[in-house]
């Protein structure tokens, strides 16, 4: 969620309002949080646009990962940075739900980690369709519900996939046997 995403975002300010509450209960409960930044042409390093925006920004010693493509594991060093902190389940925020979410998320499962799909902490672009005609896309609220679905009912084997609303994420123990949650990203 950088500041340029934001300002294109579906409900932006709920969303980073969600994610923003995730951080500091994963902080509060000792899980790690991540950050992942995307740079290219349009979101160049250094700008107000690129820089992450101040409700989410990385508390110090919190890795960063800069990223150039959708997949937040492609040529980045985030599959390293999880496993050296013991990491085995990622919790998937952020923005572009059909783009980077999507791509990210996915490539988690292939990668071996269990996922958490924040149903109400990703977010899409506003439409260029006037009005409620979204244009050649899925209104905003119809892709995220979609995607939330999907996730509700994928397989991976050997993977444990979750849909939960920011308040159902529950760092402190692990939902289905109770015991103390392992690291966890976000």
């Amino acid at each position: 969620m950088q500041n340029a995403l934001v300002a294109i975002a579906h409900q932006g300010a709920g969303t980073v309002a969600r994610i923003a509450a995730l951080q500091e209960r994963a902080r509060a409960s000792g899980v790690p949080v991540v950050t992942v930044q995307h740079q290219d042409d349009e979101l160049e390093p250094g700008t107000e646009g690129w820089r992450v925006t101040p409700a989410l920004a990385p508390a110090p010693g919190e890795p960063v990962i800069p990223k150039s493509s959708p997949d937040s594991f492609l040529d980045t060093g985030l599959d390293a940075t999880l496993r050296d902190m013991g990491v085995t389940e990622v919790v998937v925020t952020g923005f572009a739900t059909e783009i980077c979410v999507e791509s990210t998320a996915r490539r988690a499962l292939s990668l071996r980690y269990d996922v958490v799909l924040v149903a109400d902490a990703h977010t899409t672009s506003l439409r260029p369709g006037p009005g409620p005609d979204p244009g050649p896309y899925a209104a905003p609220q119809a892709s995220i519900a979609h995607h939330n679905e999907i996730y509700r009912n994928l397989r991976f084997p050997g993977r444990r996939i979750r849909v939960l609303r920011t308040a159902e994420v529950d760092f402190t123990a692990d939902a289905v046997t109770g015991r103390p949650a392992g690291p966890t990203a976000a």
